[in-house]
């Protein structure tokens, strides 16, 4: 796996599932991260676990990201997930990548001493990090931010522990656990660790489109970006990245096809999950597309009420009826 020059799709729990990352990955997105793998339950044999995990012969090449605080499970998962010998799996595919998470700022996750928990104690990481790589058949990665908070920024450190423990590249958000998402990213912090060691750096943070992803490429250095929060509602913004560095034109989808595009992604949520779990998980996602819109509030609420795809379908109709009448 090639850690250099990508336009990565982010790991984001109940947004980047295979729907999403089929559509981003038809966009421009170079490479894809699953949704966070909890480690205890592959441990476990979870089925739904599993499913997270689940590798379809079309979502390549892709990282699978396992987050937990034990050595020993954490190892063990990834041996599990690299060699495609976990319970309750569909089929053999590999990912290409395991992604160790150190990162994830939500309390559920911290409050067990995971995602960025770990980075309050750099020897657990370190810990981590080794037995993870010894036991996985495939490359490991890291991602993490720049520090609990604001008075103990270590992610030079952290990244340091990262690459003599053998990961192959580490992935680093300009904020702390303690920020959360706000204010903006620092990407000093980023800048920082590209200076700090000589394995591949992600950046990740505040790209909203693609005059951030090249800012942040000459201010920090880093190898790849990696879009989060920007891709969401909005997966053409890999297509608005990748015109930029083919120096091609770029143009931006009207309304009408951003509906289409977010009707595609319910149908392979469907596929996926069944109508109505995915009508469901569907609401968030299509407010996502439809943000800032003429007349999406009103329309938002009515989606938020469909339970089927025929109503889904009977209010998006309207919409765009709506829509073209105003022309």
């Amino acid at each position: 796996m090639n850690f250099k020059q990508n336009i990565i799709l982010a790991p984001m729990a109940g947004v980047t599932d295979y729907a999403f990352r089929k559509i981003a990955r038809r966009y421009g997105a170079t490479y894809c991260v699953s949704e966070m793998v909890s480690s205890k339950a592959i441990h476990f044999k979870d089925k739904k676990t599993a499913e997270l995990a689940e590798i379809k012969d079309d979502d390549r090449p892709l990282g699978i990201q396992i987050f937990g605080s034990d050595p020993k499970i954490m190892a063990e998962s990834a041996y599990l997930l690299s060699t495609a010998t976990y319970e309750h799996r569909k089929n053999d595919n590999l990912p290409e990548v395991i992604d160790i998470n150190m990162g994830c700022p939500v309390k559920k996750i911290v409050s067990a001493g995971d995602g960025s928990a770990l980075l309050k104690n750099p020897t657990l990481c370190g810990e981590i990090i080794k037995e993870t790589v010894k036991a996985s058949a495939i490359p490991v990665t890291v991602k993490i931010r720049a520090g609990w908070d604001e008075n103990s920024i270590n992610c030079t450190e952290i990244a340091k522990i990262a690459e003599a423990n053998g990961a192959a590249a580490i992935c680093v958000h300009g904020r702390t656990r303690e920020q959360m998402y706000e204010p903006y990213a620092n990407w000093d912090y980023l800048k920082a660790v590209k200076n700090a060691v000589s394995i591949p750096v992600i950046g990740n943070g505040d790209i909203f489109n693609a005059s951030d992803a090249i800012r942040m490429i000459e201010e920090t250095g880093v190898d790849s970006v990696m879009i989060g929060r920007g891709a969401m509602g909005n997966p053409f913004i890999f297509d608005e990245i990748k015109c930029f560095f083919d120096k091609k034109t770029y143009t931006p989808p009207t309304i009408f096809e951003r509906i289409q595009v977010a009707m595609e992604q319910v149908g392979y949520m469907i596929e996926e999950h069944g109508e109505r779990i995915a009508i469901c998980e569907a609401r968030k996602h299509l407010a996502w597309y439809l943000k800032g819109e003429r007349g999406s509030a009103s329309v938002r609420a009515k989606i938020n009420q469909a339970s089927t795809l025929d109503q889904l379908n009977q209010i998006i109709n309207d919409y765009i009826s709506s829509l073209e009448s105003a022309l």
